[in-house]
C-alpha cells in the first residue's frame, strides 16, 4: 500500500512538472543586452516627450506611439527569452 501511494504521488508530481532548462550564457548575454536597449530607448522617449513643443494632441500622438513600441518591444524580447528557456 505504501509502495502504491508512493508511485501515485511520484506520477502525479512528474505529470504536474513543467520543462525547464538553463539558458545559455549567450542567451543571457542576449537578454541583457535587450534590456539595456530597451531602457535607453525609453530615457530617449522621455526626454523627447518632455521636449515636445507641438500641440497638445501632437505631443499626446508621440507619447501614445513611443508606449506602443516599447511594448512591442518589450513583447518581442520576453517571447525570446522564454523560447530560450524552453529550448
Amino acid at each position: 500500500m505504501k509502495l502504491l501511494n508512493l508511485l501515485l504521488i511520484l506520477a502525479v508530481c512528474l505529470f504536474f512538472s513543467t520543462a525547464h532548462s538553463a539558458e545559455t550564457i549567450s542567451e543571457k548575454a542576449q537578454a541583457t543586452k535587450d534590456d539595456i536597449k530597451r531602457d535607453a530607448n525609453k530615457a530617449v522617449n522621455r526626454v523627447e516627450e518632455s521636449t515636445c513643443t507641438g500641440t497638445d494632441a501632437d505631443c499626446a500622438k508621440q507619447k501614445i506611439g513611443n508606449r506602443a513600441e516599447e511594448a512591442k518591444d518589450a513583447i518581442k524580447d520576453k517571447s525570446s527569452e522564454i523560447k530560450n528557456n524552453l529550448d
